[in-house]
């Protein structure tokens, strides 16, 4: 593996673990224990991202495609990472390749991601509701409701569930795998439209998917309006694959029937309230 991307991926760890420790509400910098108290919401995180890519980095291995090994971006943020991608190298041999490369990502994702949310809500613990509401509020998906219901029940009134370090990695392991699934230009969801509803209907659907943002960020999360305007600077176009006509066929469209579902499912209108 490049050199590159192995200081990328233990920087991140550090980042990762470093806002982990601050979320649990100590210096990280005090000492290596402090430091360690971020462990529980780093290797959650790494191992959600991690799956993720290595998920379109095999599915490339497999169909021959050229590809780099993953690169994790640090950031200085809330969670300590920008996320994590792999370069493809090569262009797509057809319709099948760029569909099976753009959906064994969130596959991979979200396969690894429902146990963590799973353990990680059910160590998460009910507090009283502060009056009035302190912090950053996380909206939360279908998901990610359902399974607190299956778990907790209803919770009673006035109070919340303080998450985890693991539910709040899986938390964002399912906020990343409906982003990713959004479908629209070179976005995994973008591939996987492509795919099935060739270059016209990729386009349209794109520009329906940016529509959807702008609006959404006037209902309720500014950062939509972030996403639209990424959308537009890296293009809702997508390259065709040098053979665009082999068909996918029925367990292919099946598949991208169930990446549809997994996104409803994920999807968070309003993701953060402050």
């Amino acid at each position: 593996m490049p050199l590159l991307n192995v200081i990328l991926f233990f920087v991140t760890f550090l980042t990762t673990t470093a806002a982990g420790a601050l979320q649990a509400g100590v210096n990280p910098l005090s000492s290596l224990t402090a430091f360690t108290k971020g462990l529980p919401f780093s290797l959650t995180l790494m191992i959600i991202l991690l799956f993720h890519e290595s998920g379109h980095f095999f599915a490339s291995k497999y169909h021959k495609v050229a590809v780099t090994p993953p690169y994790f971006i640090p950031a200085p943020s809330l969670i300590g990472t920008f996320g994590a991608f792999i370069k493809i190298k090569a262009p797509m041999p057809n319709r099948q390749v760029l569909f099976d490369i753009g959906i064994a990502g969130p596959l991979a994702g979200i396969i690894v991601c429902l146990p963590i949310v799973i353990y990680g809500i059910a160590h998460s613990r009910i507090i009283p509701s502060p009056t009035p509401p302190q912090g950053l509020i996380l909206g939360d998906c279908l998901l990610f409701k359902i399974l607190v219901k299956i778990i907790w029940g209803s919770l009673p009134e006035n109070a919340d569930l303080m998450l985890h370090p693991a539910a709040f990695a899986g938390w964002l392991g399912l906020f990343v795998t409906a982003l990713n699934l959004m479908p629209a230009g070179q976005l995994d969801g973008g591939h996987i439209a492509f795919a099935i509803f060739g270059e016209r209907g990729h386009r349209l659907i794109s520009k329906l998917t940016l529509i959807c943002l702008i609006s959404l960020g006037f209902m309720g999360w500014y950062g939509w309006f972030v996403w639209a305007v990424l959308l537009i600077f890296l293009g809702l176009h997508h390259p065709e694959p040098i053979d665009p006509t082999l068909p996918l066929g029925k367990g292919r469209v099946k598949l991208g029937i169930l990446a549809l579902f997994i996104f409803i499912l994920t999807f968070i209108p309003v993701p953060f309230k402050i």
